[in-house]
C-alpha cells in the first residue's frame, strides 16, 4: 500500500524559467539513469526478494526513488512554467515565443508543444521511457552489483546537470539528489558484502583454470600490465598459439546428425556450391560504364 505526503522530500526553489534546462533535466525523469527507472528496478527486485533484510531495503529505496522522481519532475515543471503560460495564452508574437523556447538549442520546443511544459516520460532527446532500462536478473549478487553501477551512473548525470545551471535553488536540489545516489550505493554495497560468498555471482563454480587466465588478445603499442592482468592475479597468455583451442582439442567444430539430416545437408551443400573457377557477368559489370584511368603525375 502506498500513501503520498504532499510535501516534497526536498524543497524546490527555482529562480527563473528556463525551458532549455528543463528539457535537459528530463534525463533524470524518463532517461535510462533516471529516477523512474531506478524506482521500477528496485520495486521489481523487492517483489522477488526472499531475504527479509534485502526486501525491506529494496522497498525503502524504491519508494524514495519515487519521491526523487517527484522532485526532479517538479523542477522540470517549474523551469517550464513561464514558457508554458506564454505559449498557452499566446501573449507574444509567434516568432518571438518560438525563439524563446528554442534558444537553448535542444528539444525544449517539443516538450512545450507536445506536453504543455509538463514533464513527459522521455529522456532529454525525447526518447520514450522503456522497461528495457530495467536489467534485473533475479540473482541478488548480480542485481546488487547492477544497482551499484546504476547509482554510480545516476550520480554522474546529476553532476553534469549541476554544472549546466547557475540557479542556486536548482543546484541545491540536484546536489541533494546526487548525494542520495551515493547513500543508496553504500546501502547496496553493504547488502552485497553481507552475502558470503558473493563472488562469483550465482551457484555454479567457474571452470578451472580459465577463471584465472588473462588472454592478451590485442597486442602492439599500448600493451600495459596492472592488477587487472598481473602475474600475481592471472596467468598471462600472449602466445597466439596458446589463445586458441584452449580446451586441448583441435579448435574445430563438429555436430552429430542423423542419417536423414546428413542426407539433406549434403543435398543443400551441393545445390548451393560455388564455382571458384568462374568469373560470372554480374549487374555490377553491366552497370559499371566506361572506366576512366586516373591521371598520372609528371
Amino acid at each position: 500500500m502506498f500513501v503520498h505526503n504532499k510535501r516534497l522530500q526536498y524543497t524546490v526553489r527555482v529562480s527563473e524559467s528556463n525551458p532549455g534546462l528543463a528539457n535537459l533535466m528530463l534525463e533524470q525523469f524518463g532517461g535510462p539513469q533516471g529516477e523512474l527507472a531506478a524506482a521500477c528496478r528496485y520495486f521489481t527486485q523487492y517483489l522477488g526478494e526472499d531475504d527479509p533484510g534485502r526486501k525491506d531495503m529494496l522497498i525503502d529505496i524504491a519508494t524514495e526513488e519515487l519521491s526523487h522522481l517527484e522532485v526532479i519532475g517538479t523542477i522540470v515543471g517549474m523551469l517550464n512554467k513561464g514558457a508554458k503560460g506564454r505559449l498557452a495564452e499566446a501573449v507574444e508574437e509567434e516568432g518571438e515565443i518560438y525563439r524563446a523556447i528554442t534558444g537553448a538549442g535542444n528539444d525544449s520546443h517539443i516538450t512545450q508543444v507536445l506536453y504543455g511544459g509538463g514533464p513527459p516520460l522521455t529522456n532529454s532527446a525525447g526518447v520514450p521511457w522503456t522497461s528495457a532500462y530495467i536489467d534485473t536478473i533475479g540473482e541478488p549478487t548480480a542485481d546488487l552489483r547492477s544497482n551499484i553501477a546504476a547509482e554510480s551512473r545516476a550520480k554522474i548525470v546529476y553532476e553534469r546537470l549541476i554544472a549546466l545551471t547557475d540557479d542556486p535553488g536548482v543546484k541545491e536540489a540536484l546536489g541533494f539528489l546526487m548525494t542520495r545516489e551515493v547513500a543508496h550505493q553504500k546501502s547496496f554495497e553493504k547488502a552485497l558484502y553481507s552475502i558470503q560468498p558473493n563472488f562469483p555471482p550465482g551457484k555454479q563454480p567457474p571452470v578451472k583454470p580459465f577463471d584465472g587466465i588473462y588472454y592478451n588478445m590485442s597486442q602492439g603499442v599500448g600493451d600495459l600490465r596492472g592488477p587487472w592482468n598481473s602475474d600475481e592475479n592471472f596467468t598471462y597468455v600472449s602466445d597466439r598459439a596458446d589463445q586458441s583451442a584452449v580446451d586441448g582439442g583441435d579448435g574445430r567444430f563438429s555436430v552429430q546428425l542423423t542419417a536423414a539430416e546428413d542426407q539433406v545437408v549434403e543435398q543443400m551443400a551441393a545445390r548451393t556450391m560455388s564455382d571458384p573457377q568462374s568469373n560470372p557477368m554480374t549487374g555490377t559489370d553491366l552497370g559499371a560504364g566506361v572506366v576512366i584511368a586516373a591521371p598520372t603525375g609528371n
